[in-house]
C-alpha cells in the first residue's frame, strides 16, 4: 500500500476548532475552541465562529502546503452547522492544492489515536465526552458499540449541572476541583444492562440543596460508577484484556482513577493518552485520515456528505486484523469450578450454583453497599415471579445479603451457540418474561442458557416489575446490540428473535416499535 506523506486534519464538530498535520507523528497542532458568552453550546455561534477562525486555525499549521499529501476532515457525529463548515473548508483545500480528500468518523478517531498514543492493541474503549457515552469493541471490521447512553452524554450532563449552578463552561473541571472538597451523599444510579442514562441524574443533582461541593463530589462519583460498570461488563461479556479511555471527559482524574482501579481488581491493562489527545483535537482527525488513505479509502467530494448522526458502527475498518481479537469462554462448559463475572463470583457444584457479589473498590463504599443489597434482594425476588409466570429460570436455594444460590443449569450461553434457532427460543422466553410484567434489565446473550430445546434467563441482578414500554423497548435494544457487537449474523437473528417474541407476547409490535425509536435517538444532544 502507499505511504502518505503529511495529511491535514480538521475537527469541528462543536466547540472546538482544531487542525493538524500529522506524517509519522505529529508534526504540528492548533486549537482555537469557541467559548458561548453564557449558557451551553449554541450551533450556529458555534459554526459562525469556525467561519471565522478556520484561515487562522490552518494557517498555524499549514506553513508548508507543498508537503500536504492529503486532507481528512470530521463528517460526524456532531453539530451540523459546524460539521458543513469545516466540510466546506475541506473540500476547498482538497481540489485548489489538489491532493487526495478523505471524511472520517470522529468517534472511530479518538480511538485509533488512543491506540497509538498509549500503543494498546485490542481495548475495551469508554468514549466519554460532552454529546457521546459509549462503550465500544472492535469485531470483524466493525468498532461495535457494546452500550451507550439513552439519553444525554456525559460531559453534557455535566455541563447541564454546572449551568444550573452558575459554573463556567465547559463544566467538567469547576466540578472536578468542587468534588475534591465534598462527600458522598445519595443520588439517582441508573444503569440498565450494558446501557446507562444521567438525565435522571443530573436533575436530582441540580435540585438538591446539599452543599455545592458535597453535590459535585457525589455527581462524580455517581456518573463515572455507572460508566465504570458498563465497561467492566463489555470487559467481561467480551474477553478483552484492555480498557483505552478516550474523549474530553477522559481528563477527569477521578474517572481514571475509578478505572485504572477496576482493571487493577480484574488484571486488565488501563490506557489513556495524553491530554492532547484526549479532547477533540486535530490530529486525531489527520491521524485517521492517513490511515484511510493509505488504504484507499479517498472520497469523491460529492460523497463528503456530513452525517451529524455518523455512528461507529457504520464504519467499515479495514485497516485492522481481525488476528487481534479474543475469544471469551463460556464459564459453564469451561473447566475451573469458579469464575468471575461482572457482578459477582460464581462457584459452580455439581447441582446448584452459588452466586456472591464482591464489592467494587472503585466505587464509594455507601453506594457499593447499596447497589449490592438493592440487587441481590431484586434478583431473589424477581426470579421467583419469573418462574411462576412460567419463565425458565434457575430454582432458588437459598438467599444471603450478598448471595444466592441457585440450581445449576447445564447447557451452553447463547453467545457460544448463536444459530437463529436458539434465538427464537430465546425470543419465546423474553416474550413470556414481558407478558408476565417482567423486565431483565441485563438482556445479554451471556444470560441465557440453552437446554432440552428452551432457553432458561440467569442473572436478573438488573431486573424490574414494570409494563412500560420504554422498560421492554431498552430490554430489546440492549439484546440487539450485544447481537449486532459480536457477530455478523446480526440481521437474520434478529429476524429469529422477533419470531419467538412475537409469538408468545401480544404486545410484542409496539415494543418492537420503541426499539426502533431507542436506535433512533440522536445521542448528539
Amino acid at each position: 500500500m502507499p505511504i502518505f506523506g503529511q495529511v491535514l486534519g480538521i475537527e469541528g464538530t462543536a466547540w472546538n476548532l482544531s487542525s493538524a498535520l500529522f506524517g509519522d507523528d505529529l508534526v504540528a497542532l492548533y486549537s482555537k475552541p469557541y467559548k458561548p458568552p453564557q449558557g451551553g453550546i449554541h450551533p450556529r455561534e458555534a459554526a459562525q465562529h469556525h467561519a471565522a477562525e478556520m484561515k487562522e486555525v490552518i494557517g498555524r499549521v499549514l506553513t508548508d502546503p507543498s508537503k500536504v499529501a492529503g486532507i481528512a476532515f470530521s463528517m460526524g457525529p456532531g453539530l451540523g452547522p459546524c460539521l458543513r463548515t469545516v466540510a466546506t473548508a475541506a473540500r476547498a483545500l482538497s481540489l485548489s492544492l489538489g491532493v487526495p480528500l478523505v471524511g472520517v468518523n470522529h468517534c472511530v478517531a479518538h480511538i485509533e489515536i488512543g491506540r497509538f498514543a498509549t500503543g494498546c492493541r485490542d481495548p475495551v474503549v469508554l468514549y466519554a465526552s460532552g454529546a457521546n457515552t459509549q462503550v465500544i469493541g472492535y469485531l470483524n471490521r466493525r468498532y461495535r458499540i457494546f452500550g451507550e447512553t439513552l439519553d444525554i452524554g456525559i460531559g453534557n450532563g455535566l455541563d447541564k449541572f454546572a449551568r444550573s449552578r452558575g459554573l463556567p463552561h465547559p463544566g467538567g473541571p469547576a466540578i472536578e476541583d468542587l468534588a475534591k472538597k465534598g462527600i458522598y451523599i445519595e443520588l439517582p444510579y441508573t444503569v440498565k444492562g450494558m446501557d446507562l442514562a444521567f438525565s435522571g441524574l443530573v436533575s436530582a443533582a441540580s435540585e438538591t440543596r446539599a452543599d455545592i461541593e458535597d453535590i459535585c463530589y457525589s455527581l462524580q462519583e455517581t456518573a463515572f460508577a455507572m460508566c465504570v460498570e458498563v465497561t467492566e461488563r463489555a470487559l467481561a461479556h467480551a474477553g478483552k484484556e484492555e480498557v483505552l479511555l478516550v474523549g474530553g471527559v477522559g481528563a477527569n482524574s477521578r474517572l481514571q482513577e475509578m478505572l485504572r482501579t477496576m482493571c487493577e481488581d480484574r488484571g486488565a491493562s488501563f490506557f489513556v493518552p495524553e491530554m492532547k489527545y484526549l479532547g477533540d483535537n486535530g490530529a486525531m482527525i489527520a491521524y485517521l485520515g492517513r490511515i484511510m488513505l493509505e488504504h484507499g479509502m479517498e472520497m469523491r467530494p460529492e460523497d463528503t456528505r456530513v452525517n451529524p448522526s455518523f455512528r461507529s458502527d457504520q464504519v467499515e475498518v479495514t485497516w485492522r486484523s481481525d488476528e487481534e481479537i479474543r475469544t471469551v469462554p463460556d464459564i459453564r462448559t469451561a473447566a475451573p469450578l469458579q469464575a468471575r463475572g461482572a457482578e459477582a463470583v460464581v462457584i459452580l457444584g455439581d447441582r446448584d450454583v452459588e452466586k456472591k457479589r464482591v464489592g467494587k473498590k472503585y466505587r464509594h463504599t455507601i453506594l457499593d453497599r447499596r447497589l449490592i443489597a438493592e440487587r441481590t434482594r431484586a434478583e431473589a425476588r424477581i426470579l421467583s415471579l419469573a418462574r411462576r409466570a412460567g419463565v425458565p429460570t434457575p430454582i432458588i436455594r437459598d438467599v444471603t445479603g450478598d448471595t444466592l444460590v441457585m440450581e445449576r443449569i447445564s447447557g451452553p450461553l447463547l453467545r457460544s451457540a448463536l444459530t437463529p434457532a436458539n434465538v427464537e427460543l430465546a425470543g419465546d422466553t423474553v416474550g413470556i418474561l414481558h407478558k408476565s410484567g417482567i423486565v431483565h434489565g441485563d438482556l445479554t446473550t451471556g444470560n441465557m442458557v440453552i437446554r432440552a430445546g428452551r432457553c432458561v434467563l440467569i442473572d436478573f441482578g438488573l431486573s424490574s416489575v414494570s409494563s412500560e414500554v420504554e422498560s421492554r423497548g431498552v430490554d430489546i435494544h440492549v439484546l440487539f446490540q450485544t447481537l449486532e457487537s459480536t457477530t455478523d449474523e446480526f440481521p437474520a437473528l434478529k429476524e429469529a428473535f422477533i419470531r419467538g417474541y412475537s409469538e408468545n407476547f401480544s404486545g410484542a409490535s409496539e415494543v418492537l416499535e420503541r426499539e426502533r425509536e431507542i436506535e433512533r435517538r440522536g445521542r448528539y444532544l
